[in-house]
């Protein structure tokens, strides 16, 4: 079993990372987590997308 961990800053490049990710590769998917967290700095919002997928290799 292997994971693989993204992160990024919207939630449309965070999309585009799993989707590019799922497209090269012929692993087995087993789960897909995916979390978002928001902290503020001053009176700026920042959020982070963050998913992991756990899969078997082929």
């Amino acid at each position: 079993m292997t994971v693989k961990l993204f992160d990024e800053n919207h939630e449309k490049d965070l999309e585009s990372s799993i989707n590019e990710f799922l497209k090269t590769t012929t692993c087995d998917i087993i789960d897909i987590k995916y979390q978002v967290a928001i902290a503020m700095f001053g009176e700026d919002q920042v959020y982070c997308f963050s998913a992991m997928i756990v899969y078997n290799e082929k």
